[in-house]
């Protein structure tokens, strides 16, 4: 009895989202119904939250890619490439100031 429970838990999307209080829940309740002996509920509970993780972990990885993929569509500026700029602009800016000693004020026209 055991084993199909386990596989049927463990097949259904269901469990990768159940709170670790869902499944204390659950095991107690099977365990108090006599379905399954208390090591076989720790196995279980052991087993559920251990694949909770492991689909939590898949997920949230797909999710990241979708996002970077989404956007990296957008063609927006990633801020170490703002500070990039920001940097190169310094850099024009001291050269031009030193530029302007040496030359002197632009004349008007």
């Amino acid at each position: 009895m055991f084993e199909e429970i386990r596989k049927g838990l463990l097949s259904s999307l269901g469990a990768v989202f159940l709170t670790k209080e869902k499944v204390e829940e659950l095991c107690h309740k099977m365990v108090s119904e006599a379905k399954i002996s208390k090591e076989d509920a720790q196995k279980l509970k052991e087993e559920l939250l251990s694949s909770g993780e492991s689909h939590w972990s898949q997920v949230e990885k797909s999710v990241t890619e979708a996002l970077k993929k989404a956007l990296n569509s957008f063609d927006l500026v990633k801020a170490s490439e703002v500070k990039e700029l920001e940097k190169r602009i310094e850099q024009i800016e001291i050269r031009l100031a030193a530029f302007e000693k040496t030359a002197g004020p632009p004349e008007n026209t």
